[in-house]
């Protein structure tokens, strides 16, 4: 067994350097292709400086390469010259600009630009990033509310209703959660996520939930994994409530 040991280990560390030697090789070739559509863009605006679209792709392709500083610089630069443009293209560069800021996870930025977008057609778009920003922040009730303004306009859409879903077992109202990803479910029933939580919620409500997890550890494994620390507080909540409960009817007993 022992002269076996460093075998292994070699074997291991072979295949440990193998591993990163594709890994550097494929992230090579994603900045330089990344490089390439940067140069086309930068070409782009400078044969067409008057199109606000590729000021908005390109600082969209910064935002991808983790270089907010400088997408940030892009579109605060396009908002200067598009000052006397259109409402629709003005809050097109702002929705960008809030996006820069909540990939930078500046939340109180981000949530400050979003709120000043009110062009119809970007308006429920807003509305989520105003949600997403919230909950990220952690303030689930000013999350909801702004998920349920989203929801006004976009009823079916699985991403609204699970947000809203979200929101709600974040608040600890699970049967309301539960109809939330319920209409989830019922559009997107390979959404490993929603069905993870779904069997959350099923859990603390008295339902059948393996079904939910089974489904959640086979569409979306990674999130069912880092799910395991929610799954044991729910259970720990679902004990506690029920040796209350059991408490609770022995005392109307006696």
């Amino acid at each position: 067994m022992k002269k076996n040991t460093p075998d292994k280990i070699k074997k291991l560390q072979k295949k440990n350097q193998e591993n990163q030697r594709k890994y550097t090789k494929k992230r090579e070739a994603e900045e330089k292709k990344a490089g390439r559509l940067i140069h086309q863009l930068v070409s782009k605006i400078d044969a067409e400086p008057n199109d606000y679209h590729h000021y908005y792709d390109l600082a969209t392709l910064l935002v991808e390469g983790k270089d907010y500083e400088q997408a940030e610089e892009l579109l605060m630069k396009a908002l200067g010259i598009f000052d006397r443009a259109s409402k629709d293209v003005k809050d097109t560069l702002r929705f960008g600009l809030g996006n820069v800021y909540y990939a930078a996870q500046e939340y109180d930025k981000a949530i400050k630009i979003f709120q000043e977008i009110d062009d119809q057609k970007l308006q429920s778009e807003a509305y989520m990033m105003l949600a997403q920003s919230y909950m990220a922040k952690g303030d689930n009730k000013r999350a909801m509310v702004f998920a349920l303004s989203a929801q006004s306009t976009r009823r079916k859409d699985p991403a609204v209703n699970q947000m809203i879903g979200d929101n709600l077992l974040a608040l600890g109202n699970f049967s309301q959660a539960a109809e939330f990803y319920d209409l989830v479910l019922k559009v997107e029933p390979q959404n490993g996520k929603a069905n993870f939580n779904r069997g959350l919620v099923a859990m603390v409500n008295g339902e059948d939930f393996e079904a939910y997890f089974k489904k959640a550890k086979q569409y979306d494994s990674a999130y069912f994994d880092k799910g395991q620390k929610k799954l044991k507080d729910i259970e720990k909540f679902v004990q506690l409530n029920g040796s209350k409960k059991a408490n609770h009817d022995h005392r109307q007993n006696d």
